[in-house]
């Protein structure tokens, strides 16, 4: 199901750096995958270990450093969040700005159309009384 040793896939192109990965920690994980598919792996019974073993001061250094790794790309994070975030605050500002002039126009037609309302009402029962004034004229001529 896995690669062995000469089976490996030999990729022409450096690794992606997206992946913030230091060149020794992709060196050990390919060194993982290939340790943990070998049949003389610790895992298999074999008591045969190509594993490179570190000295105490080493694994300190290696932790040390991959610490550091680990510490960079958490402030990249951090840093690409907040001007996700700033990036985000801002759309959303100009969006508010546009809502409040929305706001502000259609309040505005509103008060014009109320005023326009107001007026037809009055002139309507203005000209209400002067159909009625003028159908008592016409019933007063007609019953002389």
């Amino acid at each position: 199901m896995f690669f062995h040793q000469d089976e490996a896939v030999q990729y022409p192109c450096t690794p992606v750096h997206e992946t913030m990965l230091t060149e020794s920690e992709i060196e050990d994980l390919f060194s993982l995958i290939n340790h943990s598919t070998d049949p003389a792996s610790p895992g298999s019974g074999s008591q045969g270990s190509n594993r490179v073993v570190y000295s105490p001061e080493e694994r300190k250094l290696r932790r040390m450093q991959s610490n550091r790794e680990s510490a960079r790309r958490s402030r990249y994070r951090k840093k690409q969040h907040i001007e996700n975030l700033t990036s985000q605050l801002n759309r959303l500002r100009i969006q508010n700005r546009l809502l409040k002039n929305q706001l502000a126009s259609t309040m505005h037609q509103n008060l014009l159309l109320s005023l326009h309302n107001d007026h037809l009402k009055s002139e309507s029962v203005a000209l209400m009384a002067t159909l009625s004034d003028l159908c008592g004229i016409l019933g007063t001529m007609l019953s002389h």
